[in-house]
């Protein structure tokens, strides 16, 4: 009964709602001794900002607590928790509030960036470590650039060496071709078996030793059939290190449109050295000679991407330099029906496989298309090295238009643009003029790549980008094979006059395909 008359005075007295305490004139009942007391000024608890300035902490004098010991304590059982008194209501000219302590667990108003910075395990990194990730960051970019160089470089070859290729073996449009269909095969294969052969080796290991064997198999000018089996191994090792390439680069934390834009700048450049060099060995006796070149710089490229990736994953290589972009919602299942169940990778991939076999079919074909419609002389190659340098200046030097106007109004501006220029090498006839206008045609298509790249990782799942990358750039690889053999079959049976036409009619279906790809993300990421 005396516990009740004390809880009922301290009721009316210390909580009364209606009347204004100062702080000194609070008196605690010993009843709450037992429990610590605290004061609201060190709860994380923000006052209103209409409120004066609170009181000094150290104004305020409040009784030395002590736990009481069950000797001491003659009274009654302790008070249960939940029956504790919780908070003095706080008045406009005493901003105090006691109230019982809480664990740093439960107290209601715990900031949460305290609660992060003392549950936070993961280790801080010092600046000189940062500075040592970005430097190996670098690295990785510039062998990756290099490997996509080369891969120009192998694109930029066969224009300039076409016409040679056909007088040297006799061959007709048609047959010619067929060293884009097997080269089809080699790129298609390597789409469908990126995806198990990254997971089952690692990032790098079958990439460039396969066109090491290619290039060397033709350096000696062997039969026809021996190049089209090497034509075959290039396509499946350069589908390999496009979609590995791609993919690492994609999935990067910071910068992932500029790096795309200057990688496949590097491709451009690449594309714009080779025809230098392919269109000399072409009036040469000894034209297949070229392909050593290109074997030894596929030697330097195997050993540097030992060197600085080791053989390892991509996982492991982005964890050691804190590059790695975890997804929380990946799905553990099987890749191959996750990716060709994305209605967006088909969309993505078609427009690949057409963008891609444009640009080489400009590249390739039309310095054939220059020699006989308007009699140019064996220095026609130097057209293809003038397309290629528009396609690297345009993936740079327009990456500050993409970001203005967006990047989707980008291409079809670009593509509205290109078809006009095309007309005019189609109807125009000049080999002045057609020559110049291949060059902005170039540099109108080189942008459309990377925008197609940094889009795909604004719509595609992250746990599956680097596979879905490999697929869309292992058949936009394949789409340089397809187009240019679809060209030698026009030519052969309606003469080289068809490849403007044609070339007309592809860049008027990508506008449609990219019209229809979506342009924000459908699927869960």
């Amino acid at each position: 009964m005396a516990d009740k008359n004390m809880l009922r005075a301290f009721d009316t007295s210390a909580l009364d709602l209606t009347e204004t305490h100062s702080a000194s004139s609070l008196e605690l009942p010993h009843t709450l001794t037992n429990e610590r007391i605290r004061r609201r000024s060190e709860l994380s608890r923000h006052r209103p900002l209409d409120s004066p300035p609170a009181v000094e902490p150290e104004a305020i004098e409040l009784p030395v607590i002590r736990e009481h010991s069950h000797a001491e304590s003659s009274g009654p059982k302790k008070l249960d928790f939940h029956e504790d008194v919780s908070a003095l209501p706080s008045t406009r000219d005493q901003d105090v509030e006691i109230a019982p302590s809480f664990p740093s667990s439960l107290a209601p108003s715990i900031r949460m960036e305290d609660l992060e910075d003392t549950g936070s395990t993961a280790p801080a990194i010092s600046a000189a470590q940062k500075a040592v990730n970005r430097r190996k960051n670098a690295i990785h970019f510039a062998t990756l650039c290099f490997t996509i160089f080369l891969n120009g470089w192998n694109d930029g070859t066969t224009g300039p060496l076409l016409p040679r290729i056909q007088s040297y073996y006799h061959l007709g449009y048609a047959v010619v071709s067929l060293l884009f269909i097997f080269n089809t095969i080699g790129y298609l294969s390597g789409a469908v078996a990126n995806v198990w052969l990254t997971d089952k080796f690692g990032f790098g290991k079958v990439r460039s030793v396969l066109q090491i064997f290619a290039y060397g198999m033709m350096a000696p000018g062997g039969p026809f059939a021996l190049m089209c089996l090497a034509f075959t191994l290039i396509g499946f090792g350069l589908s390999l290190q496009n979609s590995h390439a791609n993919g690492f680069v994609a999935s990067s934390r910071n910068h992932v449109s500029t790096k795309i834009c200057v990688l496949h700048a590097t491709y451009g450049f690449g594309a714009l050295v080779a025809p230098l060099v392919s269109t000399y060995f072409a009036g040469q006796r000894h034209w297949s000679f070229h392909y050593m070149i290109s074997g030894a710089l596929y030697v330097l490229n195997t050993v540097v991407l030992w060197l600085v990736f080791r053989g390892k994953r991509q996982e492991e290589i982005k964890a050691e330099v804190d590059d790695l972009n975890l997804d929380p919602n990946a799905v553990d299942s099987n890749k191959y029906r996750q990716i060709f169940g994305i209605r967006e990778v088909h969309f993505l991939s078609v427009f690949a496989l057409i963008y891609v076999g444009t640009e080489v079919t400009i590249g390739g074909w039309s310095v054939t298309y220059v020699q006989e419609k308007r009699h140019g002389s064996a220095n026609s190659g130097y057209i293809s090295s003038g397309f290629f340098a528009g396609l690297m200046l345009g993936r740079l030097v327009l990456m500050w238009l993409n970001r203005k106007i967006g990047e989707r109004r980008a291409l079809f501006l670009y593509a509205l643009l290109a078809i006009q220029l095309e007309v005019t090498v189609w109807v125009v006839p000049s080999l002045v003029e057609n020559a110049i206008a291949v060059a902005f045609v170039g540099l109108l298509l080189g942008p459309m790549y990377p925008i197609l790249m940094n889009h795909s990782t604004k719509i595609l799942p992250r746990w599956l980008l680097t596979g879905c990358m490999g697929y869309i750039a292992g058949v936009g690889q394949a789409g340089s094979a397809v187009l240019p053999f679809i060209t030698g079959l026009l030519a052969s049976r309606f003469g080289i006059a068809s490849l403007q036409p044609f070339i007309v009619s592809m860049m008027s279906t990508m506008i449609v395909i990219w019209a229809l790809i979506p342009r924000v993300r459908h699927v869960p990421t």
